[in-house]
């Protein structure tokens, strides 16, 4: 077999591996992107972050206009009736506009798109399979892309309709009358969400006793408040031990067993216990590839594991499973091959939780300070500013919420921005370019924000670490 040859091949076109193929290309390598599904995108594009997004917009829209949330504004809404195929259609929609934009920038910048699933043979070479004949490539730059999978519960028996991953939970013919979601991080968080306000009745059960592990426990639990008052029934300390369908036909439902407790019955089951990396059958071994008993692909600071000319990005790696933090790695990690030089600053990286209100939040957890001997008002400062002071959040009537601004004692230096409220998902950029800029809460403090805006809760937030808030 000849090998067609290339500069670079990155193995995945998820938002990590076809950013760093686009890239590759600007910075003039000759590039090749190995994808086994036909549509390019990736989880994130196809079956993950936009359609979750997409209905997640979708479903606020209609629990707004049948619960008379827009009543306030002086809209009258009449009979409110859910069309759920055409909110999946545009959900569908949204997601093919994108995937075929990936497939107009692959030609714009002549990448070449191989069809099948990619395995190494050895540094240098691959193999791609499935779609006829097997065609080997080789390149001096070998970046494994190949994202992550839904991570599974000994005992929950998945039959991808009645009981299912987030995938399936995209995609529900009707709305459940009952819905389990296993799991209380940000996928059970969201998805939860579009069905609850679609109509259903939703449990969570979560292992540990707190909602979005890693996020700051104050913003968490001021999100368990309003979560449970929008009528999530949230359970914590739940270990399930199995999930099973029973009956058939249109009578099928899915029992769940939880250790302790009485088997709980509903229509329909969403397992969503985080993700895997997506590493077996890569040909890491023939490659002498290293990873960790839990297939994370180990790397160093330009994203190179331990084969040279062979690199991993995004969710095959430690780290957070996030698409942005994937493209920040592909990017990185071929400008180092091209340039020498390639950078993410891991400490800037933003987290979203896109419920309503949203949770957003970047560097150091107030949890994490303290767990590091941290003392408040010693060692840190906290400035902290409601939305219900806002004059952006009372003119949209969503003012529950706040900003909590955390700074070195002694220098002021940013260490952690949270924010839970309106449109905290855009608001925490602001926060990002701070961190990595290195700026301290004055650097903020004293920035012109523009008025009314909600971005005044970050300026009033930073004023409040040293006490100075102006509308509190």
């Amino acid at each position: 077999m000849t090998a067609t040859q290339h500069d670079l091949i990155v193995i995945g076109a998820g938002p990590g591996g076809y950013v760093a193929a686009i890239r590759a290309a600007q910075l003039g390598l000759n590039t090749a992107c190995v994808e086994e599904v036909r549509v390019l995108g990736g989880t994130c594009l196809r079956v993950g972050c936009i359609p979750s997004k997409t209905l997640l917009e979708s479903s606020k829209h209609y629990h707004d206009a049948r619960s008379g949330g827009l009543a306030v504004h002086g809209v009258g809404c009449g009979d409110v009736i859910l069309d759920l195929p055409a909110m999946m259609k545009r959900k569908e929609e949204v997601v093919e506009g994108l995937t075929s934009g990936v497939t107009a920038l692959f030609a714009k910048n002549k990448v070449t798109r191989y069809f099948g699933h990619g395995r190494l043979l050895a540094p240098g070479r691959i193999v791609v399979e499935g779609q006829g004949e097997p065609q080997e490539l080789s390149a001096p730059h070998i970046v494994i892309a190949t994202g992550s999978t839904p991570a599974t519960l000994p005992g929950v028996e998945q039959d991808n309709d009645i009981i299912a991953n987030s995938t399936g939970g995209l995609s529900y013919p009707e709305v459940p009358k009952e819905l389990i979601v296993i799991g209380a991080g940000y996928i059970g968080l969201e998805l939860g969400s579009v069905w609850l306000r679609l109509g259903s009745k939703v449990t969570m059960l979560e292992y540990l006793d707190h909602l979005l592990p890693g996020m700051d426990s104050e913003i968490t639990r001021e999100g368990l408040r309003l979560l449970k008052k929008q009528g999530f029934d949230i359970r914590f300390g739940q270990r399930v031990t199995g999930a099973r369908v029973t009956g058939k036909g249109k009578s099928r439902r899915a029992v769940v067993e939880v250790e302790g407790a009485e088997p709980i019955s509903a229509d329909r089951v969403l397992c969503v216990v985080g993700r895997v990396p997506n590493t077996s059958n890569l040909g890491l071994e023939a490659a002498g590839v290293a990873a960790d008993a839990k297939g994370r692909i180990s790397v160093d600071a330009n994203l190179r594991t331990n084969v040279p000319g062979i690199y991993a990005i995004g969710d095959v790696v430690p780290g957070l499973m996030l698409a942005h933090k994937a493209s920040e790695e592909g990017i990185a990690c071929v400008e180092a091959i091209a340039t020498g030089y390639g950078h993410v600053d891991y400490g800037a990286i933003p987290a979203v939780c896109y419920t309503s209100p949203e949770l957003a939040a970047v560097g150091k957890t107030e949890d994490e300070l303290q767990a590091a001997g941290l003392k408040v008002g010693v060692d840190y400062k906290k400035g902290v500013f409601m939305f219900r002071a806002n004059g952006r959040a009372r003119a949209l009537n969503q003012v529950d919420g706040r900003v909590k601004i955390l700074a070195d004692a002694k220098t002021d230096r940013l260490l952690g921005v949270h924010i839970i409220g309106p449109r905290a998902g855009e608001l925490i950029g602001e926060a990002g370019v701070a961190m990595a800029c290195g700026a301290a809460s004055e650097d903020i403090a004293r920035t012109c924000h523009a008025h009314p805006t909600l971005s005044e809760v970050i300026h009033e937030a930073a004023l409040a670490v040293d006490g100075r808030a102006i509308h509190a």
